[in-house]
């Protein structure tokens, strides 16, 4: 029985299994996105989101926490620099998995770990917050039907001869495009 066994031992010794992930850690804030298995991908999301919230706030012993766990200087100043200020709106969920699909050689399933704010495709530009109309699905044909009825209300006020000349002229045009 697993009961209260939460963690993925990921087939490893706890010692193998501390480096591994400090290793994938390191490999994540340098690169800020890797492809591994699934596994391991979610074992890493585990362990690196409480680092992240350590890293929005900067002091001696954050920094020293956080070298306790990764053992590499140059990734924690990384994380302190560069991804602790980006994040430090955010409230939690630094990392995102994407499943790729398995591996051809041994059939294993791969995923995409990445930190959510470096990004740029699924967040082109995080700043600009527009606000998009709301469509319904009689909204194009209302807009239609009041534009024809403008026209032919303006067209009865002008019932002139040269007045329905123009018109159809117009309505010929617009049929041409």
């Amino acid at each position: 029985m697993r009961h209260g066994d939460k963690i993925n031992n990921l087939g490893r010794t706890v010692e193998h299994r501390r480096a591994l992930l400090a290793n994938l850690a390191i490999a994540l804030i340098e690169h800020k996105r890797i492809v591994t298995t699934l596994a391991k991908a979610k074992a890493l999301r585990r362990y690196i989101e409480p680092l992240v919230t350590r890293a929005k706030d900067p002091s001696t012993h954050n920094h020293r926490v956080v070298f306790s766990y990764l053992q590499n200087k140059q990734a924690v100043k990384k994380l302190f620099t560069e991804i602790g200020p980006e994040v430090a709106e955010r409230p939690g969920g630094y990392v995102r998995v994407i499943r790729l699909g398995f591996r051809r050689g041994d059939g294993a399933e791969t995923a995409l770990i990445e930190f959510v704010d470096f990004n740029k495709d699924y967040n082109p530009n995080p700043n600009r917050e527009e606000k998009k109309a709301k469509r319904t699905r009689r909204g194009g044909r209302k807009s239609r039907t009041t534009a024809a009825a403008a026209t032919t209300s303006a067209a009865s006020e002008q019932a002139t001869p040269e007045a329905m000349v123009e018109e159809i002229a117009e309505n010929d045009a617009e049929q041409k495009d």
